[in-house]
């Protein structure tokens, strides 16, 4: 007895088809699972780099554990002092040329006084330039309306920049506060 059976067709258009979207499907899924690798060893690096990783401890500390900048204003008979203090990590320094203050029109600054000497190192990034590198310092300026009369809540910026003596150097730093400017008494 003989039995005929039937051979299946293949449409070639549509092998085609399903071969082209298998295709895509596994570039998919391998791009997703290469890009989700390079996210996480992104990730982990910084983590390494700043500490947020905790199985290993950070070569360089964040921004505010390696400088704590605060300000204190004092109403003299000269104007409003405004003193910046500088906390700085060991193993840190902050560039005297980078401290700077901003603030609106109609109001003027005396140049800063330090508390302590800079000194000149030899800066990878901006070559021989005055560093702060003591523990403590502050720098202090008296700032003023030109017209003399006082002023209240004027905005502020601080602006400045430090580095680790291990390599790296941080984004300069802004610091927003608000100054009530005293009356000049002549």
């Amino acid at each position: 007895m003989f039995i005929k059976t039937a051979t299946p067709v293949i449409n070639k258009r549509l092998a085609k088809k399903s071969h082209l979207f298998s295709m895509v499907l596994i570039s998919t899924s391998l791009m997703t699972g290469l890009s989700t690798i390079s996210m996480s060893a992104q990730a982990a690096g910084l983590g390494e780099l700043f500490g947020n990783n905790n199985a290993a401890q950070s070569k360089f500390l964040p921004v505010d554990k390696a400088f704590q900048v605060g300000s204190i204003t004092k109403a003299t008979s000269k104007g409003t002092q405004l003193s910046i203090t500088f906390d700085i990590t060991p193993g840190h320094y902050v560039y005297k040329d980078k401290l700077t203050v901003s603030f609106p029109k109609g109001i003027s600054a005396t140049p800063f006084s330090f508390s302590q000497s800079p000194v000149s190192i030899d800066d990878p990034t901006f070559g021989k330039v005055p560093v702060f590198t003591q523990k403590n310092m502050v720098a202090t300026t008296t700032l003023t309306t030109n017209n003399g009369k006082g002023a209240k809540n004027v905005p502020v910026i601080i602006g400045w920049q430090g580095c680790s003596k291990a390599g790296l150097c941080y984004p300069p730093e802004k610091i927003k506060t608000t100054v009530n400017i005293a009356t000049v008494r002549k």
